[in-house]
């Protein structure tokens, strides 16, 4: 397989005639990184590392693209991420924004419209468009999706550890991963790379070759889904008021409709059951129509059991006593409750995301958005460590920073799980139904609403920073501003991170800064004078800010002394972008 790039432009004519004598470089490297799994999590890291300069190939299973509708949502923080590579426009031109979401289904809807953002809404949009819009994506910068290749085997060489070996320009520890493939014909090659990324869901093949514990719970309790092209929507509303999910699809979801694949599971139950106002067709009107149920008669089915369209009828009819006239299923599955989280998210020169790396039940729709944010913490630190320029433990912070936000996605699922099961179980119906309304009154209360919200939609996700004297900003992800930056009218932070690159903010008008920044840093951070910008509590005082890739807060300072404040500027540079070119 050859390789789509080339090496970063920061790797000199030296390393390159060194790389080029040294076992596991790329002399004998078919690429820098191999991603498994086509997901969207994937697809979005390859096009990450790409737009880092790394050479990226992506080896997929399936000989065609996912076309199922699956997961329904892109939550506000994942709005963000594509609104910070200009790719939001795209999206949205395709998806429905839905102000209000759900935890657990409680009949208080958490308030996104209110929260700190240009994207308080939750964007209804299938799977097979979000990934149709990645592998686009990717195509643009150049990166090769292989599908019909499957991992059968990996192996790590033992002389490299991952680390990079202290020189810039490129080079990284000896080492490197070979990788088994079967392809379409059958036979099986070695590809050899420098990483591997396993984004090949909960089975993860990638996972389980590089020996990373999966801990958790097995599946206690099944749900059932079906996407149909007839309903009676005079019917479904019925349903909708013993607890059935009835979510209405865009008339063109059919289109992205393939053959079921029971081997991978669906996303599940996403939408809110208020997400009736939003609806633009009932399934009479072209579209398709997705009821997701949970019958207390058939919630210990296993999810690997096939679902038919005569259990559905009748499932419906024991849960509120009409089958809905649901014809024409275009697709039904089962899903689960097996929860299980990766011990580690980095084994020496393999790492994991998405799936593979967390599993849980379908409540509230964080389980594809959780991948998306994984991809964005990883692809630029990643990149850094193959272009030689990271700082010591750069990589090491993607399972430091991303394993905690697993663990409480998690755990908030197998609460709003907790709270489904035992509205279903008779012993525990009557007390369920007082604690589920006791939490749709405290949803009530505004604080609380908003921090579940910014829970569910991850505008909360914050990293915890490496010193304890850190300004308070650091970890957050940055507010979209308005600001005018020298030589320019007004723009928003966010069209300033397209590239993935850092970017140096200086609200404090240094004359020496963009000249010493871009001597040093030019190629991997951008600096900017800012001349004005729209007025926040939480920045007044604040002299400089260095935005991360990702669009979290690297480093923010509020000293006066422009000295001392140049110091705090060399050490935070050095810390997140490396030594200085020449340094």
């Amino acid at each position: 397989m050859n390789a789509a790039r080339d090496i970063a432009p920061e790797a000199d004519a030296e390393a390159d005639t060194k790389a080029a004598a040294e076992p596991g470089t790329d002399a004998e490297l078919d690429t820098d990184v191999i991603v498994v799994g086509a997901g969207p999590t994937g697809l979005l890291l390859g096009a990450e590392l790409a737009l880092g300069g790394v050479r990226v190939q992506i080896l997929e299973r399936r000989t065609a693209a996912q076309r199922d509708s699956r997961a329904l949502t892109l939550h506000p923080r994942s709005v963000e991420l594509m609104d910070q590579r200009g790719l939001v426009e795209r999206f949205l031109a395709l998806g429905r924004p839905v102000p209000e979401w759900h935890f657990a289904g409680l009949d208080t809807r958490l308030d996104f419209s209110g929260m700190d953002t240009r994207h308080g809404y939750t964007l209804f949009l299938a799977q097979a468009r979000t990934e149709r819009l990645l592998a686009e994506r990717a195509r643009e910068l150049g990166v090769p999706v292989r599908r019909g290749y499957e991992v059968v085997g990996l192996r790590q060489n033992t002389d490299g550890n991952g680390e990079h070996a202290g020189r810039r320009g490129g080079e990284t520890a000896k080492g490197g991963v070979e990788v088994e493939v079967r392809g379409p014909d059958g036979a099986v090659e070695t590809v050899r790379a420098r990483y591997v990324v396993g984004c090949d869901g909960g089975r993860s093949v990638v996972r389980q070759a590089a020996g990373i514990d999966f801990p958790g719970t097995d599946e206690t309790l099944s749900g059932a889904l079906g996407d149909f092209a007839t309903v009676d929507p005079v019917a479904l509303d019925r349903a909708r008021a013993h607890g059935v999910l009835a979510v209405p699809l865009d008339p063109g979801a059919e289109d992205d409709r393939g053959e079921d694949d029971p081997a991978e599971g669906p996303e599940g139950p996403e939408g809110p059951e208020g997400m009736k106002e939003t609806a633009g067709t009932d399934g009479r009107t072209g579209g398709l129509t997705r009821i997701v149920l949970l019958d207390p008669e058939r919630i210990r089915t296993p999810s690997a059991e096939p679902m038919t369209l005569d259990e559905f009828r009748a499932s419906l009819r024991r849960i509120c006593g009409t089958d809905c006239a649901v014809a024409q299923p275009r697709w039904l599955s089962r899903f689960g409750n097996a929860t299980r989280l990766a011990a580690r998210y980095r084994a020496g020169r393999v790492l994991l995301a998405g799936d593979a790396a967390h599993i849980h039940f379908p409540a509230a729709g964080q389980g594809l958005n959780t991948g998306l944010q994984d991809a964005m913490n990883l692809g630029w630190k990643l990149a850094a460590e193959i272009n030689g320029w990271a700082p010591t433990g750069l990589l090491d912070s993607y399972h430091a920073e991303r394993h905690p936000v697993g663990q409480a996605v998690t755990e908030n699922t197998e609460v709003q799980t907790l709270l489904a099961e035992l509205t279903l179980l008779p012993s525990y119906q009557r007390p369920a139904a007082a604690l589920r309304a006791l939490l749709t009154d405290l949803l009530g209360i505004e604080e609380v609403n908003r921090r579940l919200a910014g829970l569910v939609s991850a505008l909360d996700t914050g990293y915890p920073p490496a010193v304890t004297d850190a300004d308070p900003l650091v970890g957050r992800r940055m507010p979209d501003l308005a600001l005018t930056v020298a030589g320019s009218a007004t723009i928003r932070v966010y069209e300033l991170l397209p590239h993935g690159r850092f970017v140096l903010l200086d609200l404090a008008g240094d004359e020496e800064m963009r000249r010493s920044v871009q001597a040093g840093w030019g190629k991997r951070v951008t600096p900017h004078t800012v001349t004005a910008h729209d007025s926040r509590t939480d920045l007044d005082g604040v002299r400089e800010i260095l935005v991360r890739p990702d669009g979290h807060i690297a480093w923010a300072t509020r000293a006066t002394d422009v000295r001392a404040r140049r110091i705090e500027r060399f050490r935070a540079l050095t810390g997140w972008a490396g030594l200085p070119a020449g340094g």
